[in-house]
């Protein structure tokens, strides 16, 4: 289920003193006298609006956090094909952070804007081992891939993270604890140029290209142990922007039969289904967030480009529960 933002707060009718922290929100049930907690998801149709310019225009670049505290990293700009700067979104203007320690492009990002995780990468003609750690200020060096990963994709948490496919049609996946990567279950279906969603023990890998550039519309599942078929994307492509959780996930843009396209697809853990597409279609470019509220960002059109793109679903679906 998509939660709300920890920023968010949601007036509930009759229900005095509502508070919204981090994915539950709390309040007393007067009538009753009990404590409750309402569980909080974004419904209705989604609907795609302009946010604030990257300070710096590029594509193939590392994304993580929410859609109002969003991570753009690294990535290759029209004169610098690698990057090492950090920006910081906070829903509506840009900000620089402190560059990662190794250049790159290519990278995949997990985590949240203070407490994030940037997964390999492409330096010059080189595929890097290097994973690095933000801690909301500075980056520093983690744990090394097991082996080169670029063109992957990625899921999870700083503590938590998971990497999956990759440059040469791979089927391999790493799982991270923090301070190490470890072998994780073989997809099954090769493929790179992916993108992923969800979390290391629920994680979701989307789309991509197979051997012989060969377009791809499959969707897989990993329970942490092991990967399952899921269901198809409507359009196959490739170097889309993914977010959201494994029921929950969002399918943005992308690149298919020669052209970059703007159709948006959902998934709710069975099946995809089409969703209003982005304003601006781009490719090679990055999203995070949830299903209701995801951001996407940079990424190449005619040129790279310095747009963001904001996703928001207005109503909400709430399920309490007694506490």
């Amino acid at each position: 289920m998509a939660k709300l933002q920890s920023s968010e707060i949601v007036g509930v009718a009759n229900r005095p003193a509502t508070i919204c922290v981090n994915t539950v929100c709390l309040w007393f049930d007067t009538t009753n006298l009990k404590p409750m907690a309402s569980y909080c998801s974004r419904s209705g149709a989604g609907v795609w609006s302009t946010g604030g310019a990257l300070i710096t225009g590029r594509g193939r670049l590392g994304g993580m956090g929410t859609q109002n505290e969003g991570l753009a990293v690294a990535g290759s700009s029209n004169t610098v094909s690698d990057l090492s700067c950090t920006e910081e979104y906070n829903g509506t203007t840009w900000a620089s952070g402190n560059n990662i320690i190794a250049a790159r492009n290519h990278p995949a990002g997990a985590g949240t804007q203070n407490v994030g995780l940037l997964i390999g990468g492409f330096l010059g003609a080189v595929g890097v081992l290097c994973t690095e750690e933000y801690n909301g200020t500075s980056w520093s060096v983690g744990g090394a891939t097991i082996r080169p990963l670029y063109l992957h994709g990625s899921a999870g948490t700083q503590n938590e993270g998971l990497a999956m496919a990759g440059y040469g049609y791979e089927t391999c996946s790493e799982e991270y604890n923090g301070t190490s990567w470890s072998a994780g279950g073989a997809l099954i279906n090769n493929r790179s140029y992916v993108a992923g969603a969800g979390t290391q023990n629920a994680g979701l890998v989307i789309g991509g290209r197979s051997a012989g550039n060969i377009m791809t519309s499959c969707t897989e599942e990993y329970n942490g142990t092991s990967w399952s078929s899921g269901g198809g994307l409507i359009t196959a492509r490739r170097n889309m922007g993914g977010s959201g959780l494994q029921n929950e996930a969002l399918s943005v843009g992308g690149y298919t039969a020669g052209a970059r396209i703007a159709c948006t697809e959902e998934y709710n853990g069975t099946s995809w289904s089409t969703a209003s597409p982005v304003t601006v279609a781009t490719w090679y470019g990055a999203g995070t967030g949830s299903q209701g509220a995801t951001v996407v960002f940079g990424g190449y059109g005619n040129t790279v480009v310095t747009c963001t793109q904001e996703y928001l679903k207005s109503s909400y679906t709430i399920v309490d529960c007694v506490l």
